[in-house]
């Protein structure tokens, strides 16, 4: 089964992200910042990263950086997940390397769009 990383400091989004993935047949773990996701992704690399851009500790831009810039993980599938919706933060995020960009609010059915098609 894939397994994806959801790193998303609203609980209520995480939550509801979390039960459509695994409801489409996929592992989800879940973090809450960015200091977590990078130590989440440096022991396990997901299969799909789904990434908040605002994040506690390190942003999500950041960790995009981080993961595409380290042979390991330069593969993984990434969407970004975010109510940054203008469209300079659409091209920063994927310039940094997402593979999607998905705007809150947003209907589960996208996420399970991007997902599919990574």
């Amino acid at each position: 089964m894939p397994r994806v990383l959801v790193v998303e400091d609203d609980p209520d989004i995480a939550q509801l992200v979390a039960r459509y993935l695994h409801k489409a047949s996929y592992d989800v773990d879940v973090s809450a910042n960015g200091r977590d996701a990078l130590a989440a992704i440096a022991t396990r690399p997901p299969d799909v990263l789904i990434l908040d851009v605002m994040l506690p500790q390190v942003d999500g831009l950041e960790i995009c950086r981080i993961v595409r810039g380290n042979p390991a993980t330069a593969t993984v599938p990434i969407i970004m997940l975010t109510a940054r919706v203008d469209e300079s933060d659409r091209i920063v995020g994927l310039e940094l390397g997402a593979d999607d960009y998905v705007a809150k609010p947003f209907s589960p059915n996208e996420i399970g769009r991007a997902t599919s098609e990574l």
